[in-house]
């Protein structure tokens, strides 16, 4: 299944077309010539990530069959616009419903491209260490499916979709469990996935420091070890105690919290595989775009 075919994307564009459309397009309606079919420039004014190109289909498709879009040469979803003004494309169709669609259209694509972006941006800050960028559950209702397919535009890696495809045990999950019982907490916790008719796709448990990290080290069936709110120095230390125990092919881990564009190579050099990024998702700025008339 493609991302244009699922069907979170087709009730998302339902959503933003009735709360933008509504009853009708009372500015559209005023204009003389809105049935004669009109040319349009679709224009990035900012290097970035291309994303998005993919649900533009399905949106336009909304709103009037005979809406047709030409891409430009090598603009693909995860394509690079480096020369801006850049055009990504040419939108041709009745007057009247282009103008009704611009916003949502570009709605879409200035979101996805500004997720793109940054993942882009966290992407190359830590090239060449071993380390990937994930991103996280931090995002806006309904827009989830797309977001996390913004950042693999974008070069990064996605984290579990919601709380039913992966198991991640949190502080707030161990709550009232000793930290010198951890191990066996954990262990006692992990044990009843048996009751469970769906396999997780990873299992994974929050350590809060150190003394943590050596418990769960312990726990056959801890595939991930979250390192949250650690600095370098303690990732790196875990990473020398994980490696110690002979552990590197079975157990990844993981940094997360306050990761930035400036801290983030920091982390990425003190040895983990996997950092999470919630400021991919939350945080992001929409591109500049436009739709601009051609005059014929």
């Amino acid at each position: 299944m493609t991302i244009a075919s699922d069907e979170a994307v087709h009730r998302l564009i339902a959503l933003a077309k009735a709360e933008d459309l509504g009853s009708g397009d009372l500015s559209a309606e005023l204009v003389s010539d809105r049935d004669a079919t009109a040319t349009f420039s679709l224009i990035a004014g900012e290097q970035s990530v291309l994303a998005g190109r993919e649900v533009v289909p399905p949106i336009l498709r909304a709103y009037h069959a005979s809406l047709e879009i030409s891409w430009a040469d090598g603009m693909v979803d995860g394509a690079m616009i480096a020369n801006p003004p850049q055009v990504l494309a040419t939108l041709r169709g009745p007057l009247g419903v282009v103008l009704s669609v611009e916003r949502v259209l570009l709605n879409f694509l200035q979101r996805l491209s500004g997720v793109a972006s940054l993942t882009r941006r966290f992407v190359d800050e830590v090239s060449g260490t071993g380390a990937a960028i994930f991103d996280t559950r931090k995002t806006t209702p309904g827009w989830r499916t797309l977001d996390k397919y913004a950042v693999l535009c974008g070069g990064g890696g996605n984290h579990r979709m919601g709380l039913f495809d992966a198991v991640l045990i949190k502080d707030n999950h161990l709550a009232g469990i000793e930290k010198k019982h951890l191990a066996q907490g954990v262990f006692d916790l992990l044990n009843r996935l048996d009751r469970s008719a769906k396999r997780p796709s990873f299992v994974e448990v929050e350590a809060e420091d150190l003394e943590s990290v050596e418990q769960l080290l312990k726990v056959i069936g801890v595939e991930l070890i979250l390192l949250d709110n650690f600095t370098p120095s303690q990732c790196r230390d875990a990473v020398s105690l994980r490696d110690a125990e002979g552990l590197r092919d079975r157990v990844i881990l993981e940094a997360s919290g306050g990761m930035t564009l400036e801290n983030v190579r920091a982390y990425a050099e003190s040895g983990v595989e996997r950092i999470s990024v919630g400021c991919l998702t939350h945080s992001f700025n929409s591109i500049d775009m436009k739709l601009e008339r051609i005059e014929c």
